[in-house]
């Protein structure tokens, strides 16, 4: 009974003790992040961007990039916890800076200023977007032949002008981005896979602009998807959106979780596996 007991107790000491150590590992493994800002040029104006890394000690092997272009306001934490988010996961992901300087509008009026003028420039747009692009290709351990881009509303509009532009990415993902353009995609030139993911009731990207990207695809032979989010609106990955008082933009959490599982399932198609062990689980950060 003795020997009994002692194997049993052994036994479960073991098991807790591989529990125990699993349960460290994860935690420890998603903070294993290295995260830093680069800096880079389109013309004559400077730009600041956040790159985040995976697995800190850094190593000689390759991962798959992800450029992260944000909301209307700018580089903000929304976009910066989205870059970790995705580093968590084994990508290298680079939020690059829209606007120059790395400055955020102060309010809703400011956005819609700068946005709307990049929207009027689509040449500088993309411009701006494939710059960024170019410096996450260089960016330490990143596999240039294996990258992605995503954005969120203003950035969904820059990472489709992205793809229209004939660059060179696997494939993009826009989370409730403006899907019309006055530079649509022809045939032969885009490359790149697409993902829209679209809240249902958006008031901003109405039936006919979706029917108008609907087209556009088509007329370009694109390989596309589009996912409709049932009451859904404008800006549902933002948990902020919860509180906003603009009327048609609001968060809401299952199209923002599958949305996020969307974007993993497309992402596995282009590059396999994701490469780090953890979840990288949606959440809206």
């Amino acid at each position: 009974m003795r020997q009994v007991l002692t194997w049993r107790s052994r036994t479960v000491c073991a098991v807790c003790a591989a529990v125990l150590a699993s349960l460290l590992a994860g935690p420890a493994a998603r903070a294993e992040v290295k995260t830093e800002t680069v800096k880079y040029k389109v013309g004559d104006t400077d730009f600041v961007g956040f790159l985040a890394l995976p697995q800190a000690g850094g190593g000689a092997e390759k991962h798959p990039g992800v450029l992260v272009s944000p909301e209307w306001m700018g580089l903000n934490d929304y976009a910066r916890n989205r870059a970790k988010q995705l580093a968590e996961m084994g990508y290298v992901a680079l939020a690059l800076d829209p606007y120059g300087g790395g400055k955020n509008a102060s309010g809703p009026q400011e956005a819609a200023a700068w946005a709307g003028a990049l929207k009027k420039d689509r040449k500088e747009l993309r411009a701006r977007a494939n710059a960024a692009l170019e410096v996450l290709k260089k960016a330490p351990g990143v596999d240039p032949t294996k990258i992605a881009a995503i954005g969120y509303c203003f950035g969904g509009t820059t990472v489709l002008e992205l793809a229209r532009s004939g660059a060179d990415v696997k494939g993009i993902v826009s989370f409730h981005g403006d899907l019309v353009t006055d530079m649509p995609a022809k045939e032969g030139e885009l490359k790149a896979k697409v993902l829209a993911c679209h809240g249902a009731d958006d008031p901003f990207v109405p039936p006919e602009a979706v029917d108008a990207f609907r087209k556009e695809m088509q007329a370009a032979k694109a390989d596309w998807q589009f996912v409709a989010y049932g009451n859904s609106v404008h800006g549902f990955t933002n948990p902020a959106n919860a509180k906003s008082t603009m009327q048609g933009v609001a968060y809401n959490e299952a199209a923002d979780r599958r949305s996020w599982q969307a974007m993993k399932d497309f992402f596995a198609e282009l590059f396999g596996a994701a490469p780090g062990a953890a979840s990288g689980a949606a959440g809206g950060k």
